[in-house]
């Protein structure tokens, strides 16, 4: 049903670290996962040619997500209008590694920034924009981790498009067959895309906590 990797959610529920902003992920030598949901034009046609176009907009920010259950919070197990189709995305590793060297907060930090004005003036000019949110459970419930998107837009998110990506996979099926053992068998019964704490360069630079020992 998909070539990502699974396994039990449960098992991993308990490796994950349980508070603290992880860049949680499924990730090799080559590639990592990221998730977006679109309505089935434009998710159709990424689907089918391996890239975004048609009526994909390059004149608007897209949100990459590299962890599963945000996305599902996200798009209600591909219920939500407009989210319709879920699509795995083999994002080169040294792209992603490098969307996260341009990454600016979409919170203003006293540390990193003279004054407000400064960080306004950063993030007008950017063309990463990184948000922490609380992760969630496979319910839908927030928990105390965080979760982390990527907002691209400019000249990164045409390379995105394109240039970036190694495939794309529609798990629209995967995620709504997950959705119905969730509903039947609860979270006992849920497979969900392996991910493990992604170990990010210049981890500081987007306030991410050191990966558990």
């Amino acid at each position: 049903m998909t070539s990502l990797q699974l396994e039990a959610f449960e098992a991993q529920a308990a490796r994950w670290p349980a508070t603290g902003r992880h860049v949680l992920a499924q990730f090799d030598a080559d590639a990592v996962v990221v998730y977006q949901a679109y309505r089935p034009p434009i998710g159709h046609f990424a689907a089918a040619h391996g890239w975004f176009g048609g009526e994909f907009s390059l004149a608007r920010m897209s949100w990459i997500k590299p962890n599963f259950l945000w996305m599902m919070y996200r798009c209600g197990w591909a219920s939500k209008p407009g989210q319709e189709v879920v699509l795995a995305v083999w994002l080169a590793r040294e792209a992603f590694d490098h969307v996260l060297t341009l990454a600016v907060p979409s919170t203003y930090r006293s540390d990193r920034y003279a004054d407000r004005a400064a960080w306004r003036a950063e993030v007008r000019r950017s063309e990463v924009r990184l948000q922490w949110d609380p992760d969630h459970d496979p319910h839908g419930r927030p928990v105390a981790r965080r979760a982390v998107q990527l907002g691209l837009r400019g000249g990164v998110l045409a390379r995105y498009s394109r240039e970036w990506i190694r495939r794309i996979e529609d798990i629209t099926p995967f995620v709504r067959a997950q959705h119905a053992r969730l509903c039947s068998a609860g979270p006992a019964g849920l497979e969900t895309p392996a991910e493990r704490v992604y170990p990010c360069p210049l981890r500081s630079a987007i306030d991410a906590d050191p990966p558990p020992r």
